[in-house]
């Protein structure tokens, strides 16, 4: 695949992973603001919480967030089905079935990347909410699990579930260990395989494959770009938010909203959230990492840390926070 046309944003190209107990919708908002063009994905919501669960709660979001994906758990077509005909009245941009996700919890429930070894179950789900989605159905997966891990698991994997109904993958490049390593583990431990999923990319160059995993860079970014259709970012845009900036500025999307811009802007967005009953410590924590790398970095994080959980704290807390910089607002 030739180098990516330099003269359009990185970000065109890259997405946001869906993170379980962070990207919830005040996360996304706050991603928005710092890009502009990159896709972003829900946490996992299981099928069966859709279905019985509270749809607002769990499927609204704020308009600005699109392109926004939201990423569904099951391993039940008929229940698959039936919860992306509910979030279809939320107009979402994709439908993601993870595949992916190691822990034990989601195991138990028979969905995540133990459905790596029924590929034919995973195809029938992707089927049925293809037929239920008036949107894409995705499908986010790992190169393989435990022992079974050899290329041609993945692409008989692949092909099956292609057939499907589905021609856009998202693929972590380890395996995953589904006994004896934890979530985090999982993230680390198994060795990062980038050249198996070029190679799938070489070898279904009909399908978009997205690579997901160990990408710290730009520049990793620029590399990757010319083997596959785009990148997923995962703990280090949440770690370093400012990267996804980054990717923005690069070619015809740059900004030139600055790091005070973006707590302003939550600052506005915070007095709308706060009188609807959120605490400002659930939009707050999203933000700690912003002015990573920067002088005054942990002194503005210790600000918001300290006061943000109090009773009564609001937006203005993240004006006065911008003080640590001398910077007025």
């Amino acid at each position: 695949m030739s180098e990516p046309n330099q003269s359009q944003s990185l970000a065109r190209r890259v997405s946001v992973a869906p993170m379980m107990d962070w990207t919830d919708r005040h996360c996304r908002y706050f991603f928005r603001l710092l890009t502009h063009e990159a896709r972003l994905y829900t946490e996992m919501v299981t099928a069966a919480a859709v279905l019985r669960g509270d749809h607002a709660r769990l499927l609204g979001y704020n308009e600005a967030e699109h392109l926004v994906a939201l990423q569904l758990g099951g391993s039940e077509p008929q229940e698959l089905a039936d919860a992306v005909r509910i979030a279809s009245a939320y107009d979402y941009d994709e439908i993601n079935l993870n595949i992916g996700c190691p822990s034990d919890r989601v195991q138990s429930g028979r969905f995540g990347a133990c459905l790596m070894a029924e590929p034919e179950r995973v195809a029938e789900c992707v089927a049925a909410m293809h037929d239920a989605a008036p949107v894409p159905v995705t499908v986010k997966t790992r190169i393989g699990i435990d022992d079974r891990d050899d290329y041609e698991f993945l692409l008989q994997f692949v092909d099956k579930v292609a057939a499907a109904g589905c021609d856009y993958f998202v693929v972590h490049a380890r395996k995953a260990i589904l006994a004896g390593l934890s979530p985090k583990e999982n993230r680390c431990i198994p060795p990062l395989r980038y050249d198996v999923v070029y190679r799938l990319k070489r070898e279904f160059p009909a399908l978009t494959v997205v690579l997901n995993g160990g990408i710290e860079s730009v520049a990793q970014v620029r590399e990757h770009l010319e083997h596959v259709d785009g990148v997923m970012i995962g703990r280090k845009a949440y770690g370093d938010p400012w990267f996804l900036a980054s990717l923005q500025r690069t070619g015809t999307g740059a900004s030139d909203k600055t790091r005070q811009d973006i707590v302003i802007a939550m600052a506005e967005y915070a007095a709308g959230q706060i009188a609807a009953g959120a605490r400002l410590h659930h939009i707050s924590r999203h933000m700690l990492g912003l002015f990573t790398g920067v002088p005054g970095a942990r002194r503005w994080r210790r600000f918001i840390s300290e006061r943000a959980g109090r009773d009564g704290a609001d937006e203005q807390l993240l004006i006065d926070s911008l003080s640590v910089f001398d910077i007025a607002a």
